[in-house]
């Protein structure tokens, strides 16, 4: 768990780390920024166990496992979740071999039914029925917009695909602050979270503590600590957009998470400790 706060806030530091130094920033979208894909774990969730299970009654075996492999693969490539979907059908054994679809099959699924609330929620942002603001994570676009008037180039790697990221960073008025958008591509092996930070530290030069890896899930907190970054955890209440996801905290703690937030609420005092005077 983590070790102190910063006095008179919610900002748990789990690691003393270097700060200050900070020239690039690498965000997550989706439950870091956005909040236009909340609910996508309780559509993969049913849609894995249906898969897995075929015309067979689903266990509380089988659904404990999708719910493990979820939290566990969450920042990662739908592809690659969907890749591992294919895998448990098959070590199952519940689904004829000839009904058991490729991972790309199963994610044509399950973008489908995603993306019912998704559209939805953008017809609300386009028709003024849903600000920015409720379509983002507390604080989180002034978070970005104060990075950016600091000087740092600031980039967002998704595993959602390219396309959707950029359009709905761009609706939630988020892609102003960004350089560089990335997300999933047709071919699996052009994007990977790890491979977006491993070119922007190469090609920049950078060092360690001077990348700042934002996000809600262990992929990309792993990988930043992997290259010797600042992980910053966001353990965000999806429905609400602001407060407390209690087991976002343990997963982010466990990924290598320098400090945790609950969301971008307490701007400032955030920033007085990223950036100390």
């Amino acid at each position: 768990m983590p070790n102190t706060v910063v006095p008179g806030t919610d900002i748990r530091i789990v690691n003393e780390v270097e700060r200050g130094r900070f020239k690039h920033a690498l965000f997550d979208f989706d439950g870091t920024v956005s909040l236009l894909r909340e609910g996508w774990q309780d559509i993969m969730a049913p849609l894995c166990v249906e898969m897995i299970c075929g015309d067979t009654p689903p266990t509380p075996e089988i659904e404990a496992e999708v719910d493990e492999m979820i939290k566990e693969t969450t920042g990662i490539q739908t592809i690659f979740q969907m890749e591992v979907l294919a895998e448990m059908v098959r070590k199952r054994g519940l689904v004829p071999e000839d009904k058991i679809l490729d991972p790309w099959g199963y994610k044509e699924i399950y973008n489908d039914r995603l993306m019912e609330p998704v559209n939805a929620r953008l017809t609300k942002l386009a028709s003024g029925e849903m600000s920015q603001e409720e379509a983002t994570v507390r604080g989180s676009l002034e978070f970005v917009k104060r990075l950016s008037e600091r000087g740092l180039q600031m980039y967002i790697f998704s595993g959602t695909d390219r396309h959707d990221v950029r359009n709905e960073a761009e609706k939630v008025g988020a892609a102003q602050y960004f350089t560089e958008i990335w997300g999933a591509l047709p071919s699996k092996e052009d994007f990977s979270k790890e491979k977006v930070l491993r070119e922007v530290i190469a090609a920049h030069d950078l060092h360690g503590t001077e990348v700042l890896v934002v996000g809600d899930g262990p992929v990309e907190l792993r990988n930043g600590k992997e290259h010797g970054c600042v992980a910053l955890g966001i353990c965000s209440n999806e429905k609400t957009g602001r407060g407390w996801d209690e087991e976002k905290i343990e997963r982010l703690t466990k990924a290598g998470a320098d400090i945790l937030i609950p969301d971008f609420g307490e701007i400032d005092a955030l920033m007085d400790y990223l950036f100390p005077a």
